[in-house]
């Protein structure tokens, strides 16, 4: 039986995860994970290469060691404030009564046919839609009859130069690049096929950025980023008690809470300080300081949300998935706060899936796998290719993986 070794690495600002699967023709198997702490990145574009080569390195070796695999490639998610999606739309005659894989190929190349600065490049073209004669919501209208094909596409470009670094420092570290994918839509791999159906928003919660994409009929509807992300309550709470950031991050992860009212008055957490002093203080003073930067993050995603007409299109509500989401009583009061129904999103299933993995920080790099997969997965982002020769004849000179194609490996 052959196989095919995947990686896909989630090159976040404050961890690296890696993940290792087997494809078979019987399906994926998960093999092993590695993780790192991210150093070199700020706000999701690297700062300094060596860094982050080396927290590269080190999570591949780890994941290395677990899955008892050399790896030689991977499948490496992107993100940052750089990113920007928007709509697109080209029309063409129909030569012949039915409409022919070649006219929907004319009509694509139409519709991508806009002005790109040279110092941006296409990261992927999602077709949204077609329309025929006027008929719109049309998913695929080869073999239908019509005088007039237009095609509606969302495009998602990125700065050339992060993706570039990025790819540097994978290469650096010794592994090739073999797609890059905008990392919520890998995410997305841990939304239900109806989620996507009805309407529903991923907010992925990183360190350093918050991605938003928007999910109707089946396909994307927007996509953006937000320059915030669980780093800055880390920050808060470094400032607001005086302590180390790595202090700071390991009291949010042990008893931080999005707000004080879930916060019983007698609980304490304890403060350890550079100079090796403990002290003791409520677990409420704790909340204070993180709330405002919870409510500021929700704010702005809320903002968005009504920027694409969410609160009336999102049937489906809210998932919220990334390390960040595992905040205590995040979702409570996102569910508050943005007025639509909340969960916390985890990965979806694969064979060889353990308790390590089961957690919302690793839903970007079980979906780069679950990507890699191909079509057999429900609802995947690999059901918006319809030209493979289409897609694979415009990739980026960075490797960039435009559209999504069925048998990416």
């Amino acid at each position: 039986m052959r196989s095919t070794i995947m990686v896909g690495l989630d090159v976040g600002t404050s961890k690296v995860c890696a993940v290792a699967a087997e494809r078979t023709s019987g399906g994926t198997r998960i093999l092993g994970t590695g993780t790192s702490q991210s150093r070199g990145l700020r706000k999701g574009m690297v700062i300094n290469i060596d860094e982050t080569a080396d927290s590269i390195r080190r999570s591949i070796k780890a994941v290395e060691s677990s899955a008892g695999i050399k790896a030689r490639s991977a499948l490496v998610g992107i993100s940052g404030g750089h990113i920007k999606e928007f709509s697109s739309s080209g029309a063409v005659g129909i030569k012949g009564k039915e409409v022919s894989r070649a006219d929907v190929e004319r009509a694509l190349e139409t519709a991508k046919a806009v002005y790109m600065p040279l110092d941006r490049e296409v990261l992927h073209i999602i077709p949204k839609e077609f329309d025929l004669d006027g008929q719109g919501g049309i998913s695929d209208p080869c073999g239908m009859s019509g005088v007039r094909l237009e095609a509606r596409v969302s495009i998602i470009t990125a700065a050339a130069s992060p993706v570039q670094n990025l790819i540097k420092c994978c290469e650096k570290a010794g592994l090739s690049v073999s797609e890059v994918l905008f990392t919520p839509l890998a995410s997305a791999f841990s939304l239900e096929p109806d989620e996507k159906k009805f309407g529903v928003f991923l907010v992925d919660m990183g360190g350093g950025t918050t991605d938003i994409v928007f999910f109707k009929d089946g396909r994307l509807r927007h996509a953006s980023v937000l320059s915030i992300g669980g780093n800055h309550i880390t920050g808060d709470i470094a400032v607001g008690f005086r302590i180390t950031l790595p202090e700071a991050e390991k009291l949010k992860k042990q008893s931080g809470a999005a707000h004080s009212g879930i916060i019983e008055g007698s609980e304490e957490i304890a403060l350890r300080y550079a100079g090796g002093e403990e002290k003791k203080l409520p677990r409420k003073y704790l909340a204070e300081i993180v709330q405002p930067r919870c409510e500021e993050m929700l704010e702005l995603v809320g903002e968005e949300i009504n920027s694409c007409s969410g609160h009336a299109t999102a049937v489906c509500g809210v998932v919220l998935t990334g390390g960040s989401s595992l905040l205590h009583g995040f979702d409570k009061m996102a569910e508050s706060m943005l007025s639509l129904p909340v969960r916390v999103g985890y990965p979806g299933p694969i064979s060889g899936m353990d308790s390590s993995v089961e957690s919302p920080e690793y839903s970007a790099a079980i979906g780069l796998i679950s990507f890699g997969s191909g079509p057999d997965m429900n609802g995947g982002l690999s059901r918006y290719s319809l030209l493979q020769e289409f897609f694979d004849s415009t990739k980026s000179r960075f490797r960039s993986l435009i559209g999504y194609a069925s048998d990416v490996i």
